[in-house]
């Protein structure tokens, strides 16, 4: 198993523009660190669900069930819309910067494990990308898709947390003007939105 190998494909493509990270990015610009750190943790608790169906078969069904896979689909793209449209219509709040209480912390980190868990193009990736890392005859193969997968999600914690930090330094400038405020805040929105479109795309 080439764990040094994958490490640095995986910390590429974390770094790769992509929904999580632009995730992270617009509510760590527009909410502050805490903010990203919450819905990053949110994000990885759902890549444990898709490490853990990866590992065990489960996602192998669904992806060869296209009335499931469209289920998926259909559903995450319709969160990520609604998000959207939520987000656009307070876009001229001057500031969403985040509250530390218990229930904004649960809500921020729920959203970050729906959008994950509802998102099938994840799926598709870890189908895809955590087989290649498996030793050729292993008598325990998901042994070492547990390993790659929780190797995986480690990292890209890091990652996001540090991106975290570097946007929330930039924001604390940005948002103290309502007008970039609110710039920031539309732009949030078409992340979710735009997403969410590409999702209605994403095949098996």
């Amino acid at each position: 198993m080439n764990v040094w190998g994958f490490l640095g494909a995986a910390v590429l493509l974390t770094l790769m523009p992509g929904p999580d990270i632009l995730f992270v990015l617009t509510q760590s610009i527009t909410r502050g660190c805490k903010a990203g750190v919450v819905f990053a943790l949110g994000l990885c608790t759902g890549l444990v669900f898709h490490v853990l169906a990866v590992s065990f078969g489960v996602a192998v069904l669904l992806t060869e069930s296209p009335w499931a896979f469209t289920f998926v689909k259909c559903a995450g793209a319709g969160y990520l819309l609604y998000l959207g449209v939520r987000t656009f219509l307070n876009r001229n709040k001057a500031s969403l910067r985040f509250e530390t209480g218990g229930q904004e912390v649960r809500r921020l980190y729920g959203r970050g494990i729906v959008m994950n868990l509802l998102n099938p193009k994840v799926i598709l990736f870890f189908l895809a990308f955590l087989p290649q890392f498996v030793c050729a005859g292993a008598e325990e193969p998901f042994v070492q898709l547990l390993f790659l997968g929780a190797l995986f999600i480690v990292q890209a914690l890091v990652i996001f947390s540090v991106v975290s930090l570097l946007a929330d330094r930039l924001s604390v400038r940005l948002m103290r003007h309502p007008g970039v405020a609110r710039w920031m805040n539309a732009a949030e929105a078409l992340v979710f939105a735009g997403i969410g479109v590409s999702l209605l795309f994403a095949g098996v």
